[in-house]
């Protein structure tokens, strides 16, 4: 189980009490739910889904935390993931699911954001009529984060597509 998991499992107000409740010392359904305040109902849906997380162990009806598992996983290294490179980070924060969420003040965060936009939009030394710029560039503005103008004109500012005479290229 991860920590991803873990949170999840305990994420829910009712499994939360629930835990909490045991934690200090119910075992039985009826008293965990007289404890943790809720219908006996929600008790037993939280203390199944408990259960398949690895939290608690009912043993004849004696509900216990797994202080075992529970150790186990306090014990568990955490995976290190790599740091990511700024250009991740940078793309991760404005773009979203191939959708641009908003354009970044700070023009290197800017150009980052940009060159991903342009490389994934355009191929290189391909004539673009304008009407086909925009309609590359429309999906990228779906939520609202800016407009196709603007985005246009900034590949142009930053010199990642070029005009001449209302055909663009992509050097």
């Amino acid at each position: 189980m991860t920590a991803h998991a873990l949170a999840g499992a305990l994420a829910d107000d009712v499994r939360r009490r629930v835990f909490a409740a045991i934690a200090l010392g119910a075992t039985g359904t009826a008293q965990i739910a007289e404890r943790a305040g809720v219908p006996a109902r929600e008790a037993v849906t939280a203390l199944r889904r408990l259960a398949a997380a690895g939290l608690v162990v009912d043993a004849g009806g004696v509900v216990t935390l797994d202080e075992a598992r529970l150790r186990e996983l306090a014990r568990t290294p955490h995976p290190t993931r790599p740091a990511a490179s700024r250009e991740e980070t940078v793309l991760h924060t404005f773009v979203r699911d191939g959708v641009l969420v908003g354009l970044p003040a700070q023009r290197g965060r800017r150009r980052i954001v940009l060159e991903h936009i342009a490389q994934r939009s355009f191929a290189t030394d391909t004539p673009y009529p304008e009407s086909a710029v925009n309609d590359a560039l429309r999906p990228w503005c779906a939520d609202g984060g800016s407009d196709h103008v603007t985005l246009r004109r900034y590949l142009v500012d930053e010199l990642l597509l070029t005009r001449e005479q209302g055909v663009y290229h992509r050097p």
